[in-house]
């Protein structure tokens, strides 16, 4: 137990002289100064003088337009302008930072795309093949460095290299490797996603890796 300076103490925002900075495992703390990309919903608090623009476009493939995957509902892409903090989270999902250098992309899960600098180019589909299985279909985006992103993820993540196959709920993301999705018939007759058919994604070659979590 602690008296309330304590708590505060222990508890208060962390000076750090990055621009994305982890509070605690949950929480991500950006210094704006300019803008940022961040997924719409994510904002628990800020300070200074900041404002948030939705992203959301129906046109042009889906530009800056993340599907909500539980409701097949639009959860656009928020841009943060101005000058201060902005604290970030996604339900308790664990926060991780990746650094992209210039000829450095990765495909990120929409669910699970948190934050990412205004600098780094995005492109946003959807695999269409898992539309039966996600309700909204399976929205994933395609981020270029160099810059900063954050992508969240239920526990701990594990890094995978290919050749491996994986279920889709639990890929957050990869990178120079592209998934072949097909449905498993060993495992259809098990209890797994909405359709009754129990998908899966087949990621090939050897440079490239898959992030999956325990969810």
């Amino acid at each position: 137990m602690m008296d309330i300076d304590q708590f505060k103490s222990q508890h208060a925002p962390t000076e750090s002289e990055e621009r994305f900075q982890l509070e605690n495992s949950y929480t991500l703390d950006v210094t704006v100064d300019g803008s940022v990309m961040a997924k719409a919903g994510s904002m628990v608090a800020y300070t200074g003088d900041l404002s948030f623009t939705g992203q959301a476009s129906a046109e042009g493939g889906l530009t800056g337009f993340i599907k909500e995957a539980a409701t097949g509902e639009g959860t656009p892409v928020m841009q943060v302008e101005g000058t201060g903090h902005v604290y970030l989270a996604d339900t308790e999902k664990k926060v991780q930072l990746l650094r992209l250098a210039d000829d450095e992309a990765i495909t990120v899960n929409g669910e699970d795309v948190l934050a990412f600098e205004s600098k780094i180019s995005y492109e946003i589909s959807t695999i269409d093949s898992l539309a039966g299985s996600f309700a909204g279909g399976f929205t994933n985006v395609y981020l270029k460095g160099p810059g900063t992103v954050a992508v969240t993820t239920h526990g701990d993540p594990i890094v995978m290299t290919p050749p491996v196959s994986t279920d889709p709920s639990a890929t957050v993301a990869w990178s120079n490797t592209t998934p072949d999705v097909e449905v498993n018939t060993n495992l259809s007759d098990m209890v797994g996603q909405e359709s009754g058919e129990r998908f899966q994604m087949n990621f090939g070659g050897d440079d490239g890796f898959v992030v999956v979590q325990p969810y």
